[in-house]
C-alpha cells in the first residue's frame, strides 16, 4: 500500500500514465497520458479474424496504427520509450525512462499497468522462420486463420490450456496431434476426457518437437523425437500451436503491487484496481484465462473509468476541505 505523498516533480507530471501500448492500453488511454511501448502480441500477429467490427479480419499491426489514432485524438500524450523503473510506495507516483535515468522522476498521480504477457516459446530451429507463418501461441486468436482450415495441425503441451486448444481446433483443422513430453496429461480429468475421445485428436505421448520445417514460407512439417524409444520421424503439419504458459510482463512493479505465483498482478473482483490504491491493471498482465484483444481493451477501458472516478473523488475531498 502507498506511505505517504511525495512531491510531485519539476518534470513532467500527469494525472493517469498507461504503461503498455497493447488494447489495454491503447483502450485505456482517452485520458491524456505517457505510454510505455512493451512489446505487443498484436504486433507480431498477421491476421486478426476475431476483432468485433472487422467481418473479413485485419492485419495486427494496421489494427494496433488504429488504436494508436484513436488515443491521439483523444489528447494522449504517446512516448515510444521504455520506463525502466517505477515508485509506487507513494503518490504521486515517481517513473523514469530509459534515456532519463540519471535525472529527476516524471510523476503520475494514477498508473494504469498494461505491460501484457508473452508466450513462452521454446526456441526450435526453425521457430523463428516461422513464427506466424503456421507457428502460433493463441488458437483462439489464429485457429481460423485460412492457412489452418482442412489441415493437419499440432500443439504442445499436457495441461488444461493444451487439451482446450486442441478441442477448438478440431473445428477447424482436419486432424490435431498434441505432443506430450510425458506419458500422462497434466490436463483435470474432465478436460483429458474430452481431448482422449476426440476422434479428430491423436495424443502423441513421451514425445518432444526438435525443428520446424517448412517451404520457405509456411510451415509443413514437424521433427519429433519419441523420448522412449529415442526415433526421429517427420510429422505432416501446417499449423503448430505453444499451450506451454505465458510469462507477464510485471518486473516493472514485482515486489510492488500484490501478484499470483506465476507473476499475475492480482486485482480486485470485479475491477482493475490493484494492492495499490491509484495503480490499475489491465489485459494480459492481469489475465491468466482469456487473454483476448477484445478483452484486454475491455479491461483498459474499466482501468481508465476508475482511474478517472478516483481522481475526480479526490479533487471533490480536496476542494471541500478549502
Amino acid at each position: 500500500m502507498t506511505t505517504g505523498i511525495v512531491p510531485k516533480s519539476s518534470r513532467m507530471h500527469s494525472r493517469v500514465v498507461i504503461i503498455g501500448s497493447g488494447p489495454a492500453g491503447a483502450h485505456g488511454s482517452h485520458l491524456p497520458c505517457a505510454r510505455e511501448p512493451r512489446t505487443c502480441q498484436l504486433t507480431t500477429t498477421t491476421e486478426i479474424e476475431n476483432f468485433p467490427g472487422f467481418p473479413t479480419g485485419i492485419m495486427g499491426p494496421e489494427l494496433m496504427d488504429k488504436f494508436r489514432e484513436q488515443s491521439a485524438r483523444f489528447g494522449t500524450t504517446i512516448i515510444t520509450e521504455t520506463v525502466s523503473k517505477i515508485d509506487l510506495s507513494a503518490r504521486p507516483f515517481r517513473y523514469w525512462r530509459e534515456m532519463q535515468e540519471d535525472e529527476e522522476p516524471e510523476t503520475a498521480d494514477t498508473v494504469i499497468i498494461a505491460t501484457g504477457a508473452s508466450a513462452k516459446r521454446l526456441g526450435l530451429p526453425g521457430e523463428d522462420t516461422y513464427w506466424q507463418s503456421g507457428i502460433s501461441a493463441c488458437a483462439v486468436c489464429d485457429g481460423a486463420v485460412p492457412i489452418f482450415r482442412n489441415k493437419p495441425l499440432a500443439v504442445i503441451g499436457g495441461g488444461d490450456s493444451a487439451a482446450e486448444e486442441a478441442t477448438y481446433l478440431t473445428k477447424y483443422g482436419s486432424h490435431v496431434y498434441v505432443l506430450v513430453r510425458k506419458g500422462e496429461l497434466r490436463a483435470s480429468k474432465i478436460m483429458a476426457k474430452r481431448l482422449l475421445n476426440n476422434p479428430k485428436i491423436t495424443v502423441l505421448w513421451n514425445t518432444v518437437a526438435t525443428e520446424c520445417v517448412g517451404d520457405g514460407d509456411l510451415l509443413s512439417s514437424l521433427k519429433i523425437k519419441n523420448l522412449t524409444t529415442g526415433e526421429i520421424t517427420n510429422l505432416p503439419v501446417n499449423g503448430l500451436f505453444y499451450a506451454v504458459g505465458h510469462e507477464p510482463a510485471t518486473a516493472l512493479v514485482r515486489g510492488q503491487v500484490q501478484t499470483d505465483p506465476d507473476g499475475y498482478i492480482i486485482t480486485v473482483p470485479g475491477t482493475t484496481q490493484t494492492s495499490v490504491k491509484g495503480v490499475f491493471a489491465a489485459g494480459d498482465v492481469q489475465d491468466k484465462r482469456y487473454r483476448q484483444a477484445i478483452t484486454s481493451a475491455g479491461t483498459g477501458c474499466m482501468a481508465a473509468l476508475e482511474a478517472e472516478r478516483l481522481i475526480a473523488e479526490e479533487e471533490e475531498l480536496a476542494a471541500e476541505a478549502l
